[in-house]
């Protein structure tokens, strides 16, 4: 079972389970610029923090999450730790600023 994805097979059947959330589309296209991932350039801090995201379990979150799809989407838990991680980042960034923002 991938913890990352929402859509995963719940153990023990066939049937998979639906989770309400709300769409991450870091590819979306845009009319400028014409992807999300064409903002920040390499090296950005905005890259470290999706690749330290993308190393975490985050399978707790998406366990707990209503499957019957009853209430509101949720956002998506690797979004917000994203969420949470930036201004943590920017904050114990180095003196002066210059933290690759």
């Amino acid at each position: 079972m991938n913890p990352r994805n929402p859509r995963a097979a719940a153990s023990g059947g066939d049937h998979e389970r639906m989770v309400n959330l709300r769409a991450v589309e870091r590819d979306q296209q845009w009319l400028i610029p014409p992807s999300l991932r064409e903002w920040p350039p390499e090296g950005h801090l905005a890259w470290f923090i999706l690749d330290v995201g993308a190393e975490l379990d985050l399978s707790g979150f998406y366990g707990s999450m209503r499957s019957d799809g009853r209430g509101g989407a949720s956002y998506d838990p690797d979004l917000m730790i994203g969420v949470l991680f930036t201004p943590i980042a920017l904050v114990s960034g180095r003196p002066g600023g210059s933290n690759g923002v």
